[in-house]
């Protein structure tokens, strides 16, 4: 009789892209690559200057598609050979896609997307090699295309799916981020109290509650292979 196959659920932040160069979050300033967070990534900042958000986000694209995959992407996708690997990400880029990884639920949206302004089930490809979505490109309804980002003040559609996945976790693990943005943050309250959890970030973040948690104090592409010893210590297999 097959052997069940282990769940392996990954929630990852801005961490594990930094790695590959692409800037995380805000800087101390408050700021987000020069600009206030609610010009760039709110509703009223799209009705307010759409131009501007558009070139914001074309640039973001252009960059995010020069990016490769780090090795914590990659190891994420060899451990598929071992577990049935789910991927939540907070991130926006495709590098977890580009890394190998087959099962990726994009919690706050995707660069390499638009997605019509009026009707949010509308969304396309943004097509290369310019990765550009310019003012008067539009849906088949006749409405402008936005970047399928979920900004500040809308609500996280895929949510309610990424906490189905969690709360099937055999194994969970944070990865890259400082579980401060919610309601992302929530989700390892959703993964059962015995599972075995990972917290894989240089600043560790206090998780008060949570049950059998071991804690890596490392960048992204350092942790993760060295939870995938731990976890080939415990499951057994081989860990490179």
């Amino acid at each position: 009789m097959m052997k069940k196959r282990l769940k392996l659920v990954v929630l990852t932040g801005a961490g594990i892209s930094a790695e590959s160069g692409i800037p995380t979050f805000r800087a101390s300033d408050g700021l987000w690559e020069g600009h206030k967070i609610e010009d760039v990534a709110s509703p009223a900042g799209w009705y307010k200057n759409p131009e501007l958000v558009l070139d914001f986000y074309n640039q973001r694209r252009v960059h995010a598609a020069k990016a490769l995959p780090n090795t914590a992407h990659t190891e994420l996708a060899a451990l598929e050979t071992f577990f049935d690997v789910y991927v939540i990400t907070q991130n926006v880029d495709n590098l977890h896609e580009r890394g190998g990884s087959k099962r990726v639920l994009h919690l706050h949206g995707e660069l390499s997307k638009s997605r019509s302004s009026q009707d949010e089930s509308l969304v396309y490809d943004v097509p290369g090699p310019d990765y550009l979505i310019q003012m008067g490109d539009k849906c088949p309804l006749g409405s402008q295309l936005r970047p399928h980002i979920v900004w500040f003040g809308e609500a996280v559609p895929m949510m309610e799916e990424a906490a189905e996945v969690a709360a099937m976790a055999d194994v969970f693990a944070v990865i890259g981020t400082s579980l401060v943005v919610y309601p992302a943050a929530n989700l390892v309250y959703y993964v059962k109290p015995n599972a075995p959890k990972f917290i894989i970030d240089p600043s560790v973040p206090e998780v008060a509650g949570v049950q059998n948690l071991t804690r890596i104090p490392e960048k992204a592409t350092v942790g993760v292979l060295k939870m995938r010893q731990i976890l080939a210590e415990k499951y057994g297999f081989d860990a490179f």
